[in-house]
C-alpha cells in the first residue's frame, strides 16, 4: 500500500506532465533544480542546469501539438530524502506537418526539500518513436 511519501512522488509526476502539456513550462522551474542533470535518449548526451532543461520543454511545446498523452504504471521507490520516479506513456503529437506516435519509459530522480520533491535527474528510457 503506497504511503503518503509515494502518494507524493507520483502526485508531483503528474503535476509536471499536467503543467507542460499546457504549456506552463515557466511553473516547472521551482519543481527542478537549478543543476538537474537530463541524460538523451540511448545515454547518447546530456544537459544539465534548469534553463537548458526548460528549454527543451518549451522546444516541444512551442514546435509540436499534442493530440493524445497517456501516462501510466507509475512506479515510486524512496530511500532517505531521495525518490525514483518511473512511468510509461503513449502520446500522439504532431510536429512540422507530420504526426508521430511516442512511446516509452520516463525515470525522474528526486530529493526532498521540506514538503516537497524537487527534480534533479531525468532519463527518457525505451522511447520509441514512428509515424502515426
Amino acid at each position: 500500500m503506497p504511503d503518503s511519501k509515494h502518494e507524493a512522488v507520483v502526485a508531483t509526476i503528474r503535476r509536471i506532465n499536467r503543467l507542460w502539456l499546457n504549456g506552463q513550462v515557466e511553473d516547472l522551474g521551482p519543481m527542478v533544480h537549478p543543476e538537474i542533470v537530463m541524460v538523451f535518449p540511448g545515454f547518447m548526451g546530456r544537459i544539465q542546469g534548469r534553463q537548458e532543461f526548460l528549454a527543451g520543454f518549451r522546444d516541444f511545446c512551442e514546435n509540436a501539438k499534442v493530440h493524445e498523452f497517456r501516462d501510466y504504471d507509475h512506479q515510486s521507490d524512496i530511500a532517505g530524502n531521495a525518490a525514483i520516479a518511473t512511468f510509461q506513456y503513449e502520446m500522439i503529437y504532431e510536429r512540422s506537418g507530420e504526426r508521430y506516435r511516442a512511446t516509452g519509459r520516463d525515470l525522474w530522480v528526486f530529493q526532498s526539500q521540506g514538503d516537497a520533491w524537487i527534480a534533479v535527474w531525468r532519463a527518457m528510457l525505451e522511447l520509441h518513436e514512428e509515424p502515426a
